[in-house]
């Protein structure tokens, strides 16, 4: 069994989709420590033919705080302009807003559990067959911390391999896994350049961008397009 695990982001990039499209259970770490500057909260989208930040407000976040004990104070107009002045004539422009709506209209008194409808309105809309599960509704020890957290609830659901986005290799290794009877891969994004309207192709924007300018089975073959090492 391949399980992934990985904190909440704001519509992410499209190595996070294919890392959960990759494993059999993906767990979204939403019981760990809010990182201000990180993509919990934001993201990048194309505007005006180059990449730009869009981040929601948060009602007093800080590290001292757990993903899923914050709350969202932003109503989500200025990401609604965003679409509309940046991508209106995206050939998947409706699609995408239907979308979005599902994602913004969403209860927004738990910061996890918004991104978790998020992603699980993307995944849905691609048709994923990953189960994916908040860490917080998981009984565990939450005692343990880093590597020795991630291979405990590895053995809780009997994973045998366990996938890692490529930025996680200074951290795990791969013999302390195999010790514990998991083999550990870690996921390396290939990204295929695609139309943005007539602009400069603009990589490693939000899964947003690629959903607006892709059918859905081009995006379900880019999922696909990685290497495990």
């Amino acid at each position: 069994m391949k399980l992934g695990i990985m904190q909440p982001y704001f519509l992410p990039y499209l190595g996070y989709w294919q890392l959960m499209n990759a494993v059999d259970t993906y767990i979204i770490y939403d019981d760990v420590t809010y990182i201000k500057g990180g993509w919990i909260n934001r993201n990048n989208f194309l505007v005006q033919g180059k990449a730009k930040l869009f981040t929601f407000s948060l009602e007093n976040a800080g590290s001292y705080k757990l993903i899923n004990e914050i709350a969202i104070k932003d109503d989500f107009s200025n990401f609604r302009k965003l679409l509309q002045f940046n991508y209106a004539k995206a050939p998947f422009y409706k699609e995408c807003c239907e979308l979005a709506e599902k994602i913004i209209s969403y209860d927004k008194g738990n910061l996890g559990k918004f991104l978790y409808n998020s992603i699980q309105v993307v995944a849905d809309y691609l048709d994923f067959k990953t189960k994916i599960l908040l860490s917080s509704e998981i009984e565990k020890d939450n005692q343990l911390k880093g590597k020795d957290k991630v291979i405990h609830i590895c053995k809780l659901f009997g994973a045998t391999e366990y996938y890692n986005a490529i930025g996680g290799q200074g951290l795990y290794d791969k013999k302390e896994f195999a010790d514990n009877g998991i083999k550990l891969s870690f996921l390396k994004t290939n990204i295929t350049p695609y139309k943005q309207l007539k602009n400069e192709f603009v990589p490693g924007l939000s899964i947003m961008d690629i959903l607006m300018f892709n059918p859905k089975e081009t995006v379900k073959e880019m999922l696909n397009d990685f290497e495990l090492v």
